[in-house]
């Protein structure tokens, strides 16, 4: 199964400067409960915003047109070479960035988006557009001391 995992404020912005817009405690707690145990696929400028490089236990797989070894990853060109050499059984999540997301998104079964209730001033990467893809699960949150923006879990099917 493969699926995307990002957080996206209203206007489906995910990042500027090469980081993330908001600092959500639960959104990264939930991205570490989906994702460890698993492969996890991303660009390099993503792997770049990583504080301490590949994330442990999990299958670290960056895409890299000019890069030929990170350590603690494994590196291809393209996204199509990176899933030839996932099996077909794996669990399989898309990190990010944006063109990546993009490529990947004709190839998901699943969308598990953190939808940010607020708008950025300021913001250089988008998420794609994901027409015709089906609620199926939905998980509410007020502001909190921890959490200055609401925001929802979301999860979609094709």
């Amino acid at each position: 199964m493969i699926t995307i995992i990002a957080a996206i404020a209203q206007n489906k912005a995910i990042g500027y400067g090469n980081k993330l817009l908001y600092w959500l405690p639960n959104d990264l707690k939930r991205f570490k409960a989906l994702t460890t145990g698993h492969t996890i696929i991303m660009g390099r400028k993503t792997f770049d915003s990583l504080p301490k490089g590949a994330l442990p236990n999990r299958r670290n797989v960056v895409l890299s047109r000019s890069q030929s070894a990170i350590e603690g990853c494994e590196v291809y060109q393209s996204l199509e070479d990176a899933l030839q050499h996932c099996s077909t059984d794996e669990d399989i999540y898309i990190i990010g960035g944006a063109s990546v997301y993009e490529q990947a998104l004709p190839k998901a079964d699943r969308l598990c988006l953190t939808e940010v209730q607020d708008t950025p001033e300021k913001a250089d990467a988008f998420f794609p557009e994901f027409r015709h893809w089906r609620e199926v699960w939905r998980e509410d949150h007020d502001k909190d001391d921890k959490h200055a923006q609401r925001y929802s879990f979301v999860d979609y099917i094709r």
